[in-house]
């Protein structure tokens, strides 16, 4: 082994599955610049070189995540028996159906086979994910937090370009497994944020992940009834406000807390958040939507240069991927 290895050799054993979360916050931008540049009609430059970087994370990280199943099969081993950790192996499914989604609209039959093998990989991680926390009973109220969202609401993400990309029916069946799921565990999450100890502070960024699933879900009931928002879709995006505005109030509590990769769950939600909106406001005529949503993109712009500027900060001074 070359001295260099040695160095390096430590550090990918605990190369952290959370990397993935990057990847979304990648691909959410990539989505939400794209639907900006189509209101206000201009080319989609900057939404194709945010598509390359999210393509490009995507490889990279999960190279060096196979090196380390390859190499380190027992860090990778506790990683998905871990409480936390464990709910973040999804995201690499989740990955995968939103860079179909943003390749969707430019090269069809390419997001249809990487829509496919997203969608599999996601049925299997749910159902594995799952199994794993039923009656496993270390798992005690404490190990809760809303990136237990991830892996069973996540899948109301793949009817966004399932339905366009002809799989109508999946599309039904997974949306109709997040919906369920959300219901669930939004109980569950509530009761731990209320009734228990506050998350320690690397988990604190996570209520942002609160504002995914009705975000997402209204973009996936949408296309799954025809582009007509009706009553659920109504209440689903304000129910994305709710959440919004209830992490809006947590934000000073967030700012004080150590930088980690649990940061980056502030970046998708806030991006569904902005797509949501100005779907909503393309659908409807509304100019105060279409403010709403513009001012959410700028939010989203601001925290991913911050997001990208502490990440590689953390990276340089070696304070990730190290043992915690």
């Amino acid at each position: 082994m070359s001295q260099t290895e040695a160095v390096l050799e430590p550090r990918l054993a605990h190369f952290p599955v959370t990397f993935y979360a990057t990847v979304m916050g990648l691909a959410g931008l990539t989505l939400a610049t794209h639907v900006v540049e189509t209101w206000f009609g201009v080319g989609a430059l900057a939404s194709h070189v945010f598509l390359a970087a999210t393509v490009l994370a995507f490889v990279s990280i999960s190279v060096f995540f196979a090196v380390k199943w390859r190499r380190h099969r027992a860090q990778f081993r506790a990683e998905w028996n871990h409480p936390v950790k464990k709910a973040f192996f999804p995201a690499i499914s989740i990955s995968l159906l939103l860079i179909a989604t943003a390749l969707a609209p430019s090269v069809p039959d390419v997001a249809r086979g990487i829509w496919l093998l997203g969608a599999a990989l996601q049925a299997v991680l749910t159902l594995a994910v799952i199994s794993g926390w039923i009656g496993h009973r270390p798992f005690q109220p404490m190990h809760i937090s809303p990136a237990w969202f991830i892996p069973a609401v996540g899948n109301v993400v793949a009817p966004v370009a399932g339905v366009g990309l002809g799989f109508v029916e999946l599309s039904w069946l997974f949306f109709s497994a997040g919906l369920v799921f959300w219901l669930i565990l939004l109980v569950l999450v509530m009761n731990r944020l209320i009734f228990h100890d506050p998350l320690p502070g690397k988990l604190l960024p996570t209520v942002a992940i609160l504002i995914a699933p009705p975000a997402v879900g209204f973009l996936a009931w949408i296309n799954l009834n025809s582009g007509q928002p009706d009553a659920l879709a109504r209440i689903l995006l304000n129910a994305a406000y709710l959440f919004a505005a209830l992490v809006a109030v947590q934000a000073p509590k967030i700012r004080k807390t150590p930088f980690a990769l649990s940061w980056w769950a502030l970046s998708f939600p806030i991006a569904a958040l902005t797509i949501a909106t100005f779907r909503y406001a393309a659908m409807t005529d509304s100019g105060v939507h279409g403010g709403l949503g513009l001012l959410f993109f700028l939010m989203l712009l601001a925290i991913m240069v911050l997001l990208v500027v502490r990440t590689l900060r953390a990276i340089g001074a070696k304070e990730i991927c190290v043992q915690e």
